[in-house]
């Protein structure tokens, strides 16, 4: 059993005589291809670098094009933004336009008009022609006197004693508005207590 342990233990240090002596003083094996060209052509190794340098710039000239083609579409989308606002609002005053030139045709016929009854009636008639074109756009008065104080849609100036009506509106000091059923503005009112 001693001679097969001994002549094992030579194999294996043969082997390990036979690896240390293939091993080049640089660290690197003889017998690999790779290390061979690497070691013997240097021509190849600049190759290699100058493509993925290339492939490197690339690569960073298409991310600096698209982060500058990101950078335009969000200039660009602010600037539709505003126009399209802008837009809308231009269209509402279009149609007011002809609001303002009736009460200026009003204002300027005041002075000559004996008839008080006349002036009243032309005031009535801007003001539900300025009143259809609101509600064509969406919006609506509220209706708050007499129903419950609500914080959704109400705001509470002042509460006054009023046992029959606790907790309900009693009086509308500004009145409220709906805008496509969203408060644009919240009415001031007069709760009971």
């Amino acid at each position: 059993m001693k001679s097969w342990k001994k002549k094992k233990n030579m194999s294996e240090r043969e082997e390990q005589e036979n690896l240390e002596k293939e091993i080049v003083p640089d660290g690197t094996e003889k017998g690999t291809e790779e290390n061979e060209q690497s070691v013997d052509c240097p021509e190849a190794v600049m190759e290699t670098m100058e493509s993925l340098q290339m492939k490197a710039n690339e690569w960073q000239d298409k991310y600096m094009r698209l982060f500058a083609d990101f950078e335009n579409y969000k200039k660009r989308m602010r600037q539709e933004r505003f126009e399209l606002i802008t837009a809308a609002g231009s269209d509402m005053i279009l149609e007011i336009l002809p609001v303002v030139d009736d009460f200026e045709r009003g204002l300027s016929s005041i002075d000559s008009v004996k008839d008080i009854e006349a002036v009243k009636q032309g005031y009535l008639l801007i003001y539900n022609k300025l009143l259809n074109i609101l509600k064509q756009k969406g919006l609506e008065p509220m209706n708050s006197l007499d129903t419950d104080f609500n914080t959704d849609f109400h705001e509470a100036l002042t509460m006054v004693p009023n046992p029959d009506k606790k907790g309900k509106v009693v009086d509308v000091i500004e009145k409220g508005y709906l805008l496509k059923e969203k408060v644009l503005r919240f009415a001031k009112v007069v709760v009971g207590n």
